[in-house]
Order: structure tokens, then sequence, then C-alpha cells
């Protein structure tokens, strides 16, 4: 019970912070959203090996890496997750500095049923009746938004995909999360590296090159991306992953009012009936998963 507790207060707390995160790129709007990528990746990967290196973890990592090294399709698969976890930051940061806030909510909504979509493409799985009724709901609400802008919400499947497939490859890896986010952003670092030494011989780095502000925000963007993974991995750790489903839609609520009533982004009638249509998707997905979970339970108890 202390366990599930403190798996409750991780997971909310992780995801009170990712729904926080438009204020924080927002600080930041002036600077460009590659090199505000490049920052989160550097650092990233210095705060979290500190960390590792703190907790006397060192050794383990080293062990993690030659363990991943030996197998090699978990190896390329975390290579891989490593670039598709950096495609969602970048079009995230993206997105929220040019005021698309309300559909990097959206992309967030749509995850989980992309995820099932996935699972059933990639690891045979099979939908129930209410889960395919969930998909067709959800489809019909991109479909809405997709007639009325009259082009396809990028942003939002931009999102909900790449963070999609991130979750695909990173479930067929078991790996510590904290040891696991200093291997993938050292995969990305010599490419970040790379790209602040191009900006810099450009003279387009704001980087020391603006005010203590800007760099004590972008040094920050290690610490921001760290916490909540953390948190998010003792959550997960310690409470059944239906109820992690659940505390997942505090992400893009708070996404989604701050960017209506903070930024004041369009949300009109259209994009009402959109998301009324995910938002019924989404309960039809999650009462069907708790009923699918119970139902396991009593069988196993049963057996």
């Amino acid at each position: 019970m202390h366990n599930e507790k403190k798996g409750i207060f991780a997971s909310v707390g992780a995801y009170l912070l990712w729904g926080l995160f438009p204020l924080y790129w927002k600080v930041i709007q002036h600077v460009s959203s590659e090199e505000i990528l490049a920052s989160r990746v550097i650092w990233s990967f210095i705060l979290t090996l500190i960390f590792v290196l703190l907790l006397k973890q060192g050794k383990t990592l080293i062990s993690d890496f030659k363990e991943l090294w030996h197998h090699k399709k978990s190896f390329w698969s975390l290579f891989f997750a490593a670039y598709l976890v950096s495609l969602n930051w970048f079009i995230y940061i993206w997105a929220v500095n040019h005021d698309h806030i309300v559909q990097t909510s959206l992309g967030y909504y749509m995850n989980p049923i992309i995820s099932v979509l996935l699972g059933i493409i990639f690891l045979k799985e099979r939908l129930s009746k209410s889960q395919i009724a969930a998909f067709v709901l959800a489809a019909i609400g991109v479909t809405i938004l997709f007639v009325s802008y009259g082009q396809i919400p990028w942003v939002a499947i931009g999102l909900a995909l790449s963070f999609g497939i991130y979750g695909l490859l990173k479930k067929q890896i078991v790996i510590d999360a904290t040891r696991g986010l200093v291997i993938e952003t050292m995969f990305i670092f010599p490419v970040a590296l790379i790209y602040y030494v191009y900006l810099y011989f450009q003279g387009n780095m704001s980087f020391l090159h603006v005010d203590m502000k800007t760099n004590l925000f972008l040094i920050g963007t290690g610490i921001v991306t760290a916490i909540p993974l953390i948190l998010f991995a003792t959550g997960a750790q310690n409470i059944p992953l239906y109820l992690v489903g659940f505390i997942q839609y505090i992400s893009p609520t708070m996404t989604l009012l701050l960017g209506v009533i903070v930024y004041h982004e369009s949300f009109g009638g259209t994009e009402l009936v959109s998301f009324s249509f995910i938002w019924l998707a989404l309960v039809v997905f999650s009462i069907s998963t708790i009923a699918e979970v119970r139902k396991s339970h009593r069988i196993h108890q049963k057996a």
C-alpha cells in the first residue's frame, strides 16, 4: 500500500511537470527550437550522468551498456528510440514556440490509442470491441480537425506517432530509467555537440551570447527533462499500468488549458467537437482496459 501511494504521487508529479512544459519553453522562445533541443540533449546527458555517478552506479551503467552491446537488437532499438524521442522533443518545442499548444495536447490525447494500434500491427495484439470503438471515435475526431483545417494536424500526429513508436521500442528493452536516459542521450550527444559548434561558427548561438537568464534556462532543460522521467519510472514500477494510463491525461489537459486560457489559442466549436470525440474515445478505452484488468485478476485468483 505504501509503495502504491508512493507510485501515485510520483506519477502525478511527473505528469504535472510535463503539463507545465509550455510555460518553460515560452521563456526561451527567442532561442531557436533546434538550439533548445541540442541544449536539452547535452544537459540531460551531463546532469543524468552526474546523478548516476553520485548514486555510485557508474559500474552498473558500464555493465548496462555492455549488456546492450551483446544484444544487438536491444542496442539498435534503444539507438533508434533515442532519435525518435529527440524528434518528439523537437516537434513539441517547435509547436509550443509557434503557438500550436492545443495541437500538442491533441497529440498526447491520441497517444494511448496510437500505442494500441502499434501493438496490433507489430506485436500482433488483439483489440476488444470496446477498444475498436474507441479507435474509431478517435479517428472521427482527428478527421473533423483535418476537414475543418483543410490540412492534416501534423503536430498532433507527429507527437503521437513518435512517442508511440518510442514506447514500442522501449517496451522491448529492460533497463533502469535513469541509466537508460544517460545511454539514450549519449547516442544523440555527439550530434547535438556538432550542431552547437556549427551554431558557434555561424554566429547564431544564444547560449553565452544573450543573457544569464537564457543561459540558466538552457542548462535547466536537462533538469526539466530528467526529473519527470525519473518520477515517471518510480510511478510505473509501483502502480498498475492502467492507473498510469489514467493519470497520463493530466498532462494534455493542463497543456490544453494553458494553450486556450493563458496563450489565447483558437479553440472554437470545431475543436470542441473534435476533442469531444477523442475524450469519449479515451473514456471508452479506459473503461474497457480496467474491465479487462479486473477480469484477468479474477481468472488469475481462481487459478
